[in-house]
């Protein structure tokens, strides 16, 4: 069985961490130096990495990383330190577990996710209660890519890279105020954040049922997004409204 960890790196990221016996498998070490002190400190050997896209808060510790245990790094084509590029359809037997590979643009048009051991690794996609922001893709292209996601299995774990989860929850209740599973996740999160613990991994299921980019078919979603564009009508126009709307909330 495929044990997940989160390491948490600068102020508010996550690198994952797959471990199955002494082997352990890194997603998006952005920073090396703390993955390299968890490995020791667990005993485990580096046997591969999975990067999601090019910013440089998910790559910057390859350099480092590859002097210390020179392992196949995993991720798209044309970044720095990735040996083995990958795309859309293929997939990865890692850890003795297989990894479907996702091309799910919108945050960046090079941004992949990896489905597998009953998880998402989503990058900057997805994120718990919301989504990444619209730095090169456009908004049909990032609704289309959190839909494949909805497809998942609801139990599947939600891995996203950042710790982003009260930010978005408070957004999420400007747009469904009433929505009861926000209001208890907004408790149950803010109490884990108190506690200096992350509130990730989340889970499909509980995304669907909080997460407002996922929600562009509810009839109070589709509301507070007319509010701010009353001319947003289909599911991708609703979802452009609120990631506007999100751009500028405070």
């Amino acid at each position: 069985m495929i044990r997940i960890s989160a390491v948490p790196i600068f102020e508010d990221n996550y690198i994952w961490v797959l471990q199955k016996g002494r082997h352990a498998i890194a997603v998006d070490p952005g920073d090396a130096l703390p993955l390299i002190h968890y490995l020791k400190e667990n005993q485990l050997e580096l046997a591969g990495v999975l990067i999601t896209h090019h910013h440089h808060d998910h790559i910057d510790g390859l350099p480092v990383l590859w002097s210390h245990y020179q392992m196949p790094v995993f991720g798209p084509a044309g970044i720095k330190n990735v040996s083995n590029p990958v795309t859309e359809g293929e997939t990865l037997h890692l850890l003795g577990t297989d990894f479907k590979v996702l091309a799910v643009p919108g945050h960046t048009l090079d941004h992949l996710a990896y489905v597998g051991a009953d998880a998402l690794f989503c990058g900057d996609t997805l994120f718990a209660a919301g989504c990444g922001r619209l730095f090169e893709g456009t908004a049909g292209q990032m609704y289309a890519s959190l839909q494949r996601f909805a497809a998942l299995p609801d139990h599947t774990l939600v891995c996203c890279t950042h710790e982003y989860t009260l930010a978005n929850l408070k957004f999420a209740l400007a747009v469904e105020p009433d929505n009861q599973a926000l209001l208890e996740r907004m408790q149950s999160d803010t109490a884990l954040r108190q506690q200096v613990l992350p509130t990730l991994p989340s889970t499909i299921a509980k995304e669907k049922a909080s997460n407002p980019y996922l929600r562009c078919d509810q009839k109070s979603v589709i509301r507070a997004a007319q509010q701010q564009n009353p001319h947003a009508e289909t599911a991708v126009e609703i979802f452009a409204a609120l990631r506007k709307w999100k751009d500028n909330f405070r």
